[in-house]
């Protein structure tokens, strides 16, 4: 039925091509089929990484995927879903697609969707584009909703922009006259 090639073992000679191919034995393994085109079974989403809450960390956190922080993070985090769990504190800023805030976040949120729970504590701005704040929650800074709140570095439309420093110009004297 299936019969094994002797064209990649060693001391292969042209002329062998004439001789007779026993069959494969059973227990062989099959050539991998080369069609690609279909996959043959979805990819799983991977779990959310999960901080613990006796994890502290300084510096930025980046993933396309999930985090559930319950620890400590000083600097910024990106992701996809960011979870921030009761016991934990952010001091940065934080951006993601979804953003559900159990805990302490001291900087700015970004998000698509983002959801103040009757247990977090947010000292920041919040861009959103959609946002849920429950009873309870504590909130102080300022709330902008922008169709676009994950490009950070881009001003919104109609925001008022900081003028740049005057600079005092040195007085001249009166011209004297004789």
């Amino acid at each position: 039925m299936f019969s094994k090639s002797k064209i990649n073992e060693p001391g292969h000679k042209a002329d062998d091509n004439t001789a007779a191919k026993p069959a494969a034995p059973a227990d062989t393994p099959r050539a991998p089929s080369a069609d690609f085109s279909k996959p043959t079974t979805p990819k799983a989403k991977p779990p959310a990484s999960i901080l613990s809450n006796d994890l502290h960390i300084t510096g930025n956190i980046r993933t396309t995927g999930d985090i559930q922080v319950e620890g400590t993070v000083e600097g910024d985090i990106r992701a996809h879903l960011l979870t921030i769990g009761e016991s934990a504190t952010i001091k940065g800023e934080v951006i993601a697609d979804d953003v559900v805030v159990n805990g302490r976040i001291v900087g700015r949120v970004r998000g698509l969707k983002v959801r103040l729970t009757a247990t977090a504590r947010v000292e920041g701005d919040i861009i959103h584009k959609t946002i849920a704040i429950e009873s309870g929650a504590h909130f102080e800074g300022s709330v902008q909703r922008q169709d676009d709140p994950l490009s950070g570095g881009k001003a919104a439309a109609g925001a008022p922009r900081a003028a740049a420093p005057v600079q005092p110009q040195p007085q001249r004297p009166a011209p004297q006259e004789s």
